[in-house]
């Protein structure tokens, strides 16, 4: 399978960003992608590093303006596309998700981002609600997708779930990046851990991870602090953690990158954690904490 990854650097003009997805989609389309992945909330800035009721305004509802743009572009071209949007479900209630569009244009499903930030720059808490749809593989004509959100890939738990749940891929639309006050050591520390805990996670599944991050400096509206320097780093693992591309942390990328799926049935059987994990022992992982 062909994946087309995008990982823009985003301006003030939402109609620009998405005129600029649209073209780098028609891009990966022409090269033969089958699926296409956008990075977290692509539409516009990372908002999220003020608390700004004003900003509201921006949420729409799914299916609502952006589906029904791209989903004229899917059917267009014929491709599977995830979207990441920032959804208004009711007045007052807004969520973080990813939708996937169908070949054909239609809303395959829709994943709702079940863990939420709150750190500063990241004041994902005040904006989103948490997801209330569980960790279920969204069926397309490329496969069961895994989707997930960003401050998901920290959790080995919901990239196991979907693994349970028979996800074939799994995907994580991001926005992660480093606060410019931090030091080289702490900034590369922190790229590390963020690349390992999914590289981890491909490897513990058996399944390839494609991990889609934005990049480019987005300043602090409220000056409080220096602002993200998205730190790009896309990146598409093998089922046993191997990197089969990696972006740049300062460029764009529109990139294509051939995966086989069939490699989780490969390397399930030489490594089978599945029959070996015991289920009968693991009641208490549903406790916050062991006491």
């Amino acid at each position: 399978m062909k994946v087309g990854i995008i990982q823009q650097a985003n301006a003030t003009n939402i109609a620009q960003n998405i005129e600029n997805l649209k073209s780098k989609i028609r891009t990966l389309a022409g090269q033969g992608a089958e699926l296409i992945v956008l990075q977290e909330l692509h539409n516009s800035l990372y908002f999220c590093q003020t608390e700004d009721t004003d900003v509201f305004d921006l949420a729409e509802t799914i299916p609502g303006k952006s589906t029904d743009e791209f989903g004229i572009l899917a059917k267009e071209l014929g491709v599977v596309i995830v979207l990441s949007l920032f959804e208004r479900r009711a007045a007052g209630l807004y969520h973080n998700t990813a939708v996937v569009l169908e070949k054909d244009g239609s809303i395959a499903g829709k994943y709702r981002k079940m863990h939420i930030p709150d750190d500063p720059a990241y004041y994902e808490k005040f904006y989103f609600t948490p997801g209330d749809l569980g960790f279920q593989p969204i069926q397309t004509s490329v496969g069961k997708l895994g989707v997930l959100v960003c401050w998901d890939q920290w959790y080995p738990e919901a990239a196991r779930l979907m693994a349970l749940a028979g996800a074939d891929i799994l995907i994580y639309p991001t926005a992660i990046g480093w606060e410019q006050t931090d030091s080289q050591p702490e900034k590369d520390r922190q790229l590390g851990a963020w690349t390992i805990s999914q590289r981890g996670h491909a490897v513990a599944n058996g399944l390839h991870v494609i991990s889609v991050n934005r990049v480019g400096m987005e300043p602090d509206p409220s000056g409080q602090t220096n602002g993200i320097q998205f730190w790009g780093n896309s990146f598409v693992a093998g089922p046993q953690g191997e990197i089969l591309w990696q972006a740049s942390n300062t460029e764009e990328a529109v990139h294509i990158v051939e995966i086989d799926p069939k490699r989780t049935e490969a390397v399930r059987r030489i490594w089978p954690f599945f029959r070996d994990r015991r289920i009968d022992a693991f009641g208490e992982i549903t406790k916050r904490y062991r006491d």
